[in-house]
Formats: C-alpha cells, sequence, structure tokens
C-alpha cells in the first residue's frame, strides 16, 4: 500500500498593508488619532509597532474624549502622556478636548518646546493660571485655539500674550447671551498683548464698541474678524478699511463645529430670586450684576 506524501502546511501569505512604504504607512496610522494607535493599531503587526515608534508620526497628536466626558478620564491622561513622549520633543500641534490638567498640560510643556499649535476645547479642569504658566515653555506658539474654557480671564489672556510674541492666530469662543451682559476684559487683554495677530475669533464674547476698536487699534495686522453672536457689538462699519474676512454678530453659524445654542439670561435671572437660590446672595453684595453670574458658572 502506497503512503501518501506529506503535504508542506502551506504559510498564509503576509497582509498586504506590510508591503507599504513606510511614509503611506504613517500616514494612513495617522488618521486613526493617538488613542486608536496606543490602544490598538500598534499591536496589529511589527510592521506597524516599528512605524509607531517613530516620533516624526506624533508630531501631530489629537486627544480627544470620544466617550462620556466623565469616562476614561484617567486612562486618557496616561494615554496623552504615553503620546507625548513618543513624540521626543518634535511635536508642533496639540489638541485636547474633554479632559486634560493643569499636570498634563505642564508635562506637555515640558517635553514640547517647538509646539506652534494648540487646541483645547472644554478642558474644565485647566486653569488660566495653568495655561499662562504652561504657554511660556511655546516660544514658537503661532495658533491658540480655546473654545469653552470658563477658567481663563482677561488677565491670563494678557498673560499668555506677553509669553508668545509669534502669535498670528487666536481663539476664545464662549457661550452667547442674550442679555446684555458687558465685558471687556477679554477684548482689552487681546489688544494689549497681541500685536501680531493676524486671524481672531471671540465667537459668543460680550465686548462692546469699545473694545471691538481697542482690538483694531491694538493688532494693526488682522485680516480675519470672527464676531458671530457678539451682540453688544453693532459698529462694525470701524472695521471696513482693515479687516478682509469678517463675519458679523448676526452671519450663520452653519459651518461652526459647536453648539451655537443662545442661552437666554433672563431665565437665569428669574432662577436667582427662586427658591433654588434662596440662601445664596445674588449679586455677592456687588453693585455690578456680573460678579453673581461669574460666581455661579456664567463667566
Amino acid at each position: 500500500m502506497e503512503i501518501p506524501t506529506a503535504v508542506p502546511p502551506s504559510s498564509a501569505p503576509p497582509p498586504p498593508w506590510i508591503e507599504l512604504p513606510g511614509d503611506v504607512t504613517a500616514n494612513i496610522l495617522h488618521r486613526l488619532g493617538a488613542v486608536e494607535i496606543l490602544e490598538s493599531a500598534q499591536r496589529v503587526c511589527t510592521t506597524w509597532w516599528s512605524v509607531c515608534q517613530d516620533p516624526s508620526l506624533w508630531q501631530v497628536i489629537d486627544m480627544k474624549n470620544i466617550g462620556d466626558i466623565y469616562e476614561m478620564t484617567s486612562d486618557l491622561n496616561i494615554i496623552c502622556r504615553q503620546a507625548v513622549d513618543r513624540s521626543q520633543g518634535q511635536l508642533i500641534d496639540f489638541n485636547m478636548e474633554y479632559f486634560g490638567t493643569d499636570e498634563l498640560l505642564h508635562y506637555v510643556s515640558e517635553r514640547s518646546t517647538n509646539l506652534r499649535r494648540l487646541r483645547l476645547a472644554c478642558c474644565y479642569e485647566i486653569s488660566g493660571k495653568g495655561l499662562s504658566e504652561s504657554v511660556k515653555k511655546f516660544p514658537q506658539l503661532e495658533d491658540l485655539h480655546l473654545f469653552f474654557m470658563p477658567s481663563i480671564h482677561g488677565e491670563d489672556i494678557e498673560a499668555i500674550g506677553r509669553s508668545c510674541p509669534m502669535l498670528k492666530s487666536f481663539t476664545f469662543n464662549e457661550r452667547a447671551y442674550r442679555y446684555p451682559l458687558i465685558e471687556e476684559d477679554i477684548a482689552l487683554a487681546v489688544a494689549e498683548s497681541m500685536p501680531g495677530l493676524h486671524q481672531l475669533q471671540l465667537f459668543g464674547n460680550r465686548m462692546t464698541n469699545d473694545g471691538l476698536q481697542a482690538i483694531l487699534d491694538g493688532c494693526p495686522n488682522l485680516k480675519l474678524l470672527d464676531l458671530r453672536q457678539c451682540f453688544n457689538v453693532d459698529q462694525w462699519k470701524i472695521c471696513s478699511n482693515q479687516i478682509k474676512d469678517l463675519k458679523l454678530p448676526y452671519d450663520s453659524v452653519h459651518d461652526y463645529e459647536w453648539d451655537a445654542e443662545i442661552c437666554n439670561c433672563e431665565s437665569f435671572i428669574d432662577a436667582v430670586h427662586s427658591s433654588e437660590f434662596s440662601d445664596v446672595d445674588p449679586y455677592g453684595g456687588a453693585d455690578d450684576k456680573s460678579v453673581s453670574f461669574a460666581s455661579l458658572g456664567i463667566s
């Protein structure tokens, strides 16, 4: 009886992505974001693991809390530190949303002195002092974009401007209110400390025409200005000789990436006088009602 010859096991062909050039692989991986790379993609194969060790892959770090705002925060802090370490000082563009602390931002600043673009959104545990101290380590910073950062105030903005003389683009976007609250501190801080600005977005700001005039005087190179939902400004014709790209308070917000719903401050005032706040001095013993709004979380 003839004994059949043993057939050697066939080896499966390598996955097609292994054959891709390194720069193409890096481009693909970069689209996944820092969390996906560190949590899963780098474990797919040795080729991807090797590419994920390259500091050039981490020149841009996009850190978003894509789950529940209050979930995974500790994990995200750890992942963020790992991503910054991978950059080995080559980080130039950093984005963080819905998490982060002063300590984490300080960690980034100590290891990323070449940073040129910083974007922070809804990072409620980052203070004005923490941010202004950290940006001192970013002498090459050109773009700074802040969204819904209630702990950042005018004095912090001024300190940031003094520390970042190369700043060309600045965003400080807030929630707009119908009630005529007036606050000039952000506008005046920008005017006094950011003379090199080319682009400025102050969505939902509560400045008046005086604040706008101060910005135009203090930022002579300004070409793009976004004043959408800045309802205290009504003399925007003063911008016509300087601003090439101007968005007015009542212009469309269809291209705005955040929720642009306008808050009704009158309902808040009613709540202050209701039993819900019966034990609270709504105006903090001051004549200026805006003091009570700040103390109760409306900055």
